[in-house]
């Protein structure tokens, strides 16, 4: 990154609250890719948003979403902003995801009740992982068959056949973000990653000021004069540990 968007990014970052200049790098300092999830064709606004929030809470920074059908909508009382902070990849079909993420490594797993080879408890997840759902009427498809190296089961003991897909989303993020850090993987994002989602993040966060400020500061920085901000952040002293009380929705 070049001094000029670091000195950007520390000078928009000057007008945050201290609770968020403390947050944003506690959280990018849990974001994972090693485990990421496909959606295919959801329908319903409800269910699109809650998977984003669930996402978004077990630190799964990116998701991957199949229109091939049905537009996939959110509904921002049930998403409560949390597609602010995700990457979301859209695709026309089922095939072309898969095939893509099966080219950058990752591990396809469908979840299906219907012949499994593996359950949601003892799946390896050493092995980057794509976790793909399908849509509340059909389930997945036949194209996340034909590409899936694992379709995986979660447990049920009851007479219903499946979970709603919000529900077996959060199920299984927070089964398998919990095995990835007790396995001590290399699970975290690359110090460049966690650089450009910052900088992303902060513009974001930023709204309507952000064109007055950058406005602003290209009219008063110099590359070679004072700081107009302190650096932020210093990732060594980022404190790893969740925050023990959450955040008013209005801080964020």
């Amino acid at each position: 990154m070049e001094q000029f968007d670091r000195d950007l990014r520390s000078y928009l970052a000057s007008f945050f609250t201290p609770h968020r200049r403390e947050l944003f790098p506690r959280v990018l300092m849990n974001r994972t890719r090693h485990l990421t999830v496909a959606l295919e064709d959801v329908y319903d606004p409800h269910n699109a948003s809650a998977c984003l929030r669930s996402c978004d809470c077990f630190g799964v920074q990116d998701v991957h979403i199949v229109e091939q059908t049905n537009e996939y909508l959110v509904n921002e009382e049930v998403a409560l902003g949390s597609s602010k902070w995700l990457t979301l990849h859209r695709y026309q079909d089922s095939a072309t995801c898969l095939k893509t993420l099966k080219a950058r490594g990752y591990t396809i797993v469908a979840t299906s009740p219907h012949e499994p080879d593996c359950e949601l408890e003892t799946y390896d997840i050493s092995q980057p992982t794509v976790l793909v759902f399908g849509n509340e009427k059909d389930g997945i498809s036949d194209a996340a068959k034909e590409n899936a190296d694992h379709l995986m089961r979660i447990p049920m003991h009851g007479f219903t056949e499946s979970f709603n897909i919000s529900v077996a989303v959060a199920i299984s993020l927070h089964h398998l973000v919990w095995r990835i850090r007790q396995l001590g993987l290399t699970w975290q994002l690359s110090h460049t990653e966690r650089e450009e989602l910052l900088t992303i993040w902060t513009r974001v966060a930023s709204e309507g000021r952000l064109k007055a400020l950058e406005q602003r500061f290209g009219e008063l920085w110099t590359p070679d004069g004072p700081p107009l901000a302190p650096a932020w952040p210093d990732w060594e002293q980022v404190n790893h540990e969740p925050p023990a009380e959450r955040a008013n929705r209005r801080d964020l």
